[in-house]
């Protein structure tokens, strides 16, 4: 089996890989838990305090909510006995093997979406700069460009519980597949004893780079255009000159390719406006004259698989299989609420000898696993609003929208990375994630914070391996989103009663998202078991020796 078919296995059984009706159930509950948010939001306490409760109930819904109460971030797990932020952390042992290498210091990361909708048809692109500094001084420039197709429909109806509001409220829902591609650069060429110093010259040459990237693009733009052939040429080779001297390992260090899956859905409020006293004219029948909206919840459901092979340094001639499930909650106009639940599988195999065992069909042996999870809760100000108005004696509206806001958040990150160097191990993970043996991927992801304590007598073997030889990590993080957007569409509705069943002809959508994330807390790893097996949670000082800039 290729490896990019052992995706998400922790969630649904292998049997039901494939069968598209899993994703359209899991959009039917996404879309529900969000009806059930708003509805109870309808009047609130505490505006806030409730939104951020709502948000997190739609990203925890296949927990029951557990654990929205107060709105906070995540980290609540006390692990295995260590301080958890709250105080002072015990340093580890010296030369302590468990102790991981390296830490993500901070993350600014520009996204660009644009979704053309034709009908019931819905074409997204997007594209992804992240740049991200580490703790031992490199730093890496990632780009990701993204197309998906996928089919979209929407329905509105009178609410009872928000006729003062307005009356009247609409579902939409989305399914998507796509796929993407792009590069990672490594910036390392400045080494020496100080990972401070190190760090500021490795990002200098990253923005140089990621300049010289940005006018590579203008380059290619010219083709096609009455420019000279000439300057595009040298358009393209001063470029390319300028990223060369950014000192990057090579071009690219690591290549992308990604396919995803996503389900979506959300809930808006709105108000339409008829002509003449009760919304009737002169002959005594209802005419519609256009509408206002707000949306309310959104939520979303995201499953990606990324391919990356590495090309130079450290892990040269690896390829890596990164499997990421992640739920996704907004809601509040004014006030907002964000909420992010992911969870991560990374499995490295040596890139030539899984080639090879996929051409002649064998099995594949994995050298590292990773599994990383994070939990996002956030608030701040922001509106996302829109107007229509009918086209005279048709059913057919032309719709505009827009919006903008600032949310602040604390992302709260574990991570649990094993060596597999042996066969034993290594044979043990694969079975796990193809969905063999006792304890399948489909059962359990085992949770980091859940590895460094005391393994249960029903534990299965990954939990023990984890326990036993994992580098455990938590990390906590602060972040800051800006984010703009801006949408026209024309539309075609049907009325019966109190519902309008609708439809874009066309529209078009336009987000831009500016994400910037930077450490915080106290790092701290689980050092190996000790009496009793237990592994306290003590300070990172791989991580803490740097700070971002």
């Amino acid at each position: 089996m290729n490896g990019r078919q052992c995706v998400h296995g922790w969630r649904r059984r292998r049997g039901e890989r494939g069968q598209g009706g899993v994703e359209y159930v899991a959009l039917i509950g996404v879309v529900a838990a969000i009806v059930g948010a708003i509805l109870a939001l309808t009047v609130p306490d505490d505006t806030s305090v409730a939104l951020k409760d709502a948000v997190c109930r739609v990203v925890n819904a296949g927990d029951g909510g557990e654990g929205c109460d107060s709105g906070d971030g995540g980290g609540d797990d006390d692990g295995g006995g260590g301080d958890d932020g709250g105080g002072e952390i015990p340093e580890g042992p010296p030369g302590d093997p468990f102790q991981p290498a390296k830490c993500l210091l901070s993350q600014d990361q520009t996204k660009t979406t644009v979704v053309i909708q034709i009908v019931f048809i819905k074409i997204s692109g997007s594209e992804q700069l992240k740049v991200q500094q580490w703790s031992d001084g490199t730093v890496t420039l990632e780009r990701v460009t993204d197309s998906s197709v996928g089919v979209t429909a929407s329905v509105s109806a009178g609410i009872p519980g928000l006729k003062d509001w307005g009356g009247s409220a609409s579902l939409n829902g989305t399914y998507s597949k796509g796929k993407g591609q792009g590069g990672q650069w490594v910036f390392a060429s400045n080494k020496s004893d100080d990972p401070q110093a190190d760090l500021a010259a490795n990002l200098s040459d990253a923005e140089e780079f990621a300049a010289a990237l940005k006018q590579s693009d203008v380059c290619d733009a010219m083709i096609g255009s009455p420019v000279s052939p000439i300057s595009q040429v040298g358009c393209k080779n001063n470029a390319v000159s300028q990223m060369q001297a950014a000192n990057p390992e090579r071009m690219p260090d690591v290549d992308i390719t990604k396919t995803s899956t996503e389900v979506s859905g959300g809930v808006s409020f709105g108000k339409g406006f008829k002509k003449g006293a009760g919304g009737k004219d002169e002959s005594g029948k209802s005419k519609d004259l256009g509408s206002i909206s707000a949306d309310g919840l959104s939520g979303s459901m995201t499953e990606d698989v990324v391919v990356l092979r590495t090309n130079t340094g450290v892990d040269a001639g690896k390829i890596t299989f990164v499997y990421t499930f992640s739920v996704d909650g907004k809601g509040g106009q004014g006030a907002q609420g964000k909420a992010t639940r992911m969870q991560q599988v990374a499995v490295t195999y040596d890139a030539a000898t899984f080639d090879q065992e996929e051409k002649d069909g064998k099995e594949h042996r994995p050298e590292k696993l990773v599994i990383t999870t994070s939990q996002e809760n956030g608030e701040g100000v922001g509106v996302q609003v829109g107007a229509g108005a009918n086209v005279p004696g048709t059913p057919v509206t032309i719709d505009v929208g827009g919006g903008g806001g600032n949310i602040k958040s604390q992302i709260h990150t574990e991570s649990a990375e094993v060596a597999l160097d042996n066969d034993a191990d290594s044979k043990l993970v694969e079975d796990w994630l193809r969905g063999r043996g006792d304890f399948p991927a489909s059962d359990v992801l085992p949770s980091p914070s859940d590895a460094a304590e005391v393994p249960g007598s029903d534990a299965g073997p990954l939990e023990r391996l984890l326990h036993d030889k994992g580098k455990l990590s938590r990390l906590d993080y602060n972040a800051n989103t800006d984010w703009w957007n801006a949408s026209l569409g024309i539309g075609f509705g049907i009325s019966a009663g109190q519902v309008t069943a609708g439809f874009k002809l066309f529209g078009i959508d336009i987000t831009h998202e500016e994400k910037n994330q930077t450490i915080t807390g106290n790092p701290s790893y689980a050092t190996g078991p000790k009496n009793g097996g237990a592994r306290p949670w003590v300070e990172w000082k791989n991580c803490t020796r740097t700070t971002p800039i």
